[in-house]
């Protein structure tokens, strides 16, 4: 995205990092991310979207030869070079892959460590840090691919999921829940969209022991009574005490907790099959501190 931005490489080098020293790491099978098929990313997104991503990410490369910065802003947040288009393909292509090896039985569950992030993209616009939804298209690509007839996306970013929205509101085969903080960008979630979507809006400064209540009191029951195939995780770390992008309190004990309960419900209703990929977090001990912490429940360390 350029220099000082917050959704830089040493994000995933603080995970990486974190994993090494903890030991974490050696109980982990780790896997290289393929690109993902432009026709499984078209389940999500608008062709028109996938071939302006690729245009613009060679328009920078262009620029950059001739002796131009290199980037392309789409927003006044999210810019594009020349290794965009490659780095989106792979996120997205690591959410299929682990699909493809949760459903097959290889593992019961598994953590994508991507960028970019993906829950801000929208069917026909990339906004928010996110050119492609990684989630979004891993959970209809279990549907279309695989012929699962209910899958639930869980989303625990601090900022609300809107490109997940875009994609998935209305289709009965797909529960959405989420918390976030509002209003945050992108100043959406706090209107009920459809009936397939679970909107947990909490004001700033709302921690961790909150947040569980209304996880516990609002999120599960719904979970519950739909009886998911397989469920799907955003999981962002931005909602970290830590985290200058938003004002909330969870700390890395909440994000295990919640964990916890999505892995508990997984178990119940669909042989415990979960894909999880990193959407924000910017606090790199913070984020990396989180992730380890997801980590040791999903796989049971």
């Amino acid at each position: 995205m350029g220099e000082g931005h917050p959704e830089c490489p040493a994000r995933l080098d603080a995970i990486d990092d974190r994993l090494l020293v903890t030991g974490v790491a050696d109980a982990l099978l780790r896997r290289e991310a393929p690109e993902a098929p432009l026709a499984d990313l078209e389940l999500a997104h608008d062709r028109m979207l996938i071939a302006s991503i690729r245009g613009l990410s060679q328009q920078a490369a262009d620029e950059f030869k001739a002796g131009g910065s290199g980037h392309l802003q789409i927003d006044p947040d999210t810019a594009i070079n020349e290794f965009t288009w490659a780095a989106a393909l792979r996120a997205a292509g690591a959410t299929l892959a682990a699909t493809d090896a949760v459903i097959a039985g290889e593992m019961e569950n598994a953590f994508c460590a991507v960028r970019p992030p993906g829950h801000h993209a929208c069917r026909s616009k990339a906004m928010g840090f996110c050119f492609f939804n990684n989630i979004a298209v891993a959970a209809k690509y279990a549907l279309e691919r695989h012929g699962l007839k209910r899958v639930a996306i869980v989303d625990f970013d601090v900022h609300h999921g809107n490109g997940t929205e875009d994609i998935v509101s209305g289709d009965k085969r797909i529960l959405m829940l989420s918390f976030f903080q509002h209003p945050l960008y992108p100043f959406t979630g706090d209107k009920p969209h459809a009936a397939n979507m679970v909107n947990v809006p909490v004001p700033a400064y709302t921690r961790g022991m909150e947040v569980r209540e209304l996880i516990e009191s609002v999120w599960i029951p719904r979970l519950e009574a739909f009886k998911p195939q397989m469920i799907f995780v955003s999981a962002g770390f931005d909602a970290h005490r830590d985290d200058d992008l938003g004002q909330l309190g969870l700390l890395e004990q909440d994000y295990a907790w919640i964990t916890m309960r999505i892995k508990d419900v997984a178990r119940r209703h669909a042989q415990g099959r979960i894909v999880s990929a990193l959407e924000g977090g910017y606090h790199l001990d913070a984020l990396a501190r989180s992730v380890e912490a997801h980590i040791r429940v999903l796989a049971d360390l």
